[in-house]
C-alpha cells in the first residue's frame, strides 16, 4: 500500500495512524515528490490523502479507514460494543464532517478571495466552527458510561485517531483548547504512543516542503 499525501494534512494523518495502529507496512509519497498534474490524475477528487492498493485508489480518509477496517479486522479500530461503536464513529464523524471540512484552507481561501472576509473574519469562522465541535465532543466524553483512558476504550482507535489531528490543526490556526480538559488527557495519552507520535506532521520526510 502507499499512502498518498502532505505532511500538513490532518485527513492524511489519520490514515497514518490508523496504519500504525494496525501494525500494517506502508508506503508514504509526500505528493510534492509526484510530477505536476501526476496527482489529480492518480485521484481527480483531487483532495489528501490517497490510498493506492496495487494500483487502485481510495480517496477520502473516511473511506480509507473503512477498507482498513473491513480488510483488516484485527486489532480493531472500533469498539466490540454496538452502541459505544456507534459512537465512536459519531465522533469522528464531527470532527471530519462538520469541523475540519468548513475549516479547510480552500474554504478560508475562498472566504478571503471570493467573498472578500477579511483576515478578521475568517479567524472567526475558524474559531466558531472549531470551539461549537471542541464542546460537543468534550461533553460527549463527560457523559460516557465509563471514563476510559481514551475516548471509547482502553485502547486508542478510531475517535482517538480524528481527535489527535484535529486539535493540532486548532492550534496552528489559533484556538484555545484549555476548556477542554478530558480531550487535552486523550490527546496526551495518544501522543505518548508511536503510532501516534510517527504519525504527527514534523515526523513526515517532505516536513515543511511546500
Amino acid at each position: 500500500m502507499r499512502l498518498l499525501s502532505r505532511w500538513q494534512n490532518s485527513a492524511g494523518e489519520r490514515v497514518r495512524i490508523a496504519l500504525r495502529l494496525k501494525n500494517l507496512q506502508f508506503t508514504y509519497v509526500p505528493v510534492s515528490s509526484l510530477a505536476p498534474g501526476e496527482y489529480n490524475s492518480l485521484n481527480p477528487q483531487g483532495l489528501l490523502p490517497a490510498l493506492d492498493v496495487g494500483g487502485r485508489i481510495i480517496a477520502q480518509s473516511s473511506a480509507i479507514l473503512d477498507y482498513l477496517e473491513e480488510t483488516y479486522p484485527e486489532p480493531s479500530l472500533l469498539p466490540s460494543e454496538p452502541i459505544t461503536r456507534a459512537q465512536a464513529r459519531a465522533f469522528g464523524a464531527l470532527i471530519a464532517s462538520e469541523m475540519h471540512a468548513i475549516t479547510v484552507q480552500r474554504v478560508r481561501r475562498f472566504l478571503q478571495d471570493e467573498l472578500a472576509v477579511d483576515e478578521t473574519g475568517v479567524t472567526r469562522w475558524v474559531r466558531n466552527w472549531m470551539a461549537l465541535g471542541f464542546e460537543a465532543l468534550e461533553a460527549t466524553l463527560a457523559q460516557r458510561t465509563s471514563q476510559w483512558p481514551f475516548c471509547f476504550g482502553d485502547e486508542p482507535g478510531w475517535a482517538d485517531l480524528h481527535l489527535v489531528p484535529q486539535m493540532s490543526t486548532a492550534r496552528r490556526l489559533g484556538c484555545e483548547l484549555a476548556a477542554y480538559p478530558l480531550l487535552l488527557a486523550v490527546e496526551d495519552r495518544c501522543n505518548r504512543l508511536d503510532a501516534f507520535r510517527l504519525s504527527q506532521p514534523e515526523a513526515q520526510p517532505d516536513f515543511l516542503v511546500p
